[in-house]
């Protein structure tokens, strides 16, 4: 058995069909084990003998619009793959502040950019720190910017097969991974 994240978009925990219990049960229901969610924005962990990440995507999707009757971009990631990202120490010195947040926005496929890093923003509300395989990082000052500029830039930039999670949140995660 392997284990996995998915990070699931556009997760609204006010929606009663989004909420974690049945999320998670929709996870249970296609096979997963030991599935698990972590805060309420749309991170499920759980096991499966599968390791082809597409199929997994995709199976996720299908079932969550068949069962919720909500579309949402899942994106996978095993254990693995995600402790080999958190070792690259991708923020190497930035700190998360009260002004300053740290943001990692998974995609669903590497990208093909043309993009050079760091990337500054034009009015300096965010700085696009680096690519990492599927993971982009960024720093968001809030004294400049807000996080739905990033998020704006970034969809426009890379697509909307994307998720944006915390660098606080990502660490919560893989601390329930382990």
């Amino acid at each position: 058995m392997a284990t996995y994240v998915a990070l699931l978009r556009g997760i609204t925990p006010s929606n009663p069909n989004m909420r974690n219990e049945k999320l998670r049960s929709v996870f249970e229901d296609i096979g997963f084990e030991n599935v698990q969610s972590v805060t309420s924005s749309g991170n499920i962990l759980f096991e499966t003998g599968s390791r082809n990440l597409e199929e997994l995507e995709s199976t996720i999707e299908k079932a969550l619009l068949k069962q919720l009757d909500f579309k949402s971009t899942a994106i996978v990631y095993s254990k693995d793959e995600l402790q080999s990202f958190i070792n690259e120490k991708p923020f190497k010195n930035l700190k998360d502040t009260a002004q300053s947040k740290l943001n990692v926005t998974f995609l669903k496929n590497k990208p093909n950019t043309d993009v050079e890093f760091p990337y500054q923003s034009e009015n300096k509300g965010f700085t696009v720190v680096g690519i990492y395989n599927r993971a982009i990082c960024s720093v968001v000052d809030l004294s400049k910017g807000k996080t739905p500029d990033l998020m704006r830039w970034m969809e426009k930039e890379f697509g909307k097969n994307l998720t944006t999670r915390t660098w606080k949140t990502v660490d919560r995660i893989m601390k329930r991974l382990d």
